[in-house]
């Protein structure tokens, strides 16, 4: 579930098509993302996920799968 409604919030963020937001896809590199889009996307991520991502964490965050990972651990 995590995954679906982080794929869905990037590729709308990025207007990427959803079939290349894979766990493997690298914000950057792969999608296009930039510093701005990097930052917009974590606060949408905290909105839907009613969550706090530290500062330090978001240089770590280099794939979705990363992305979707670091939510899971932090939900509990």
């Amino acid at each position: 579930m995590v995954f679906e409604n982080v794929s869905t919030l990037i590729a709308k963020q990025l207007k990427v098509d959803p079939e290349k937001v894979t766990r493997d896809a690298r914000l950057v590199e792969d999608l296009g993302a930039d510093s701005a889009n990097v930052m917009v996307l974590i606060m949408d991520l905290e909105d839907q996920f009613n969550m706090q991502v530290e500062d330090s964490a978001i240089t770590e965050l280099k794939t979705v799968g990363d992305v979707v990972d670091y939510i899971q651990t932090r939900q509990g």
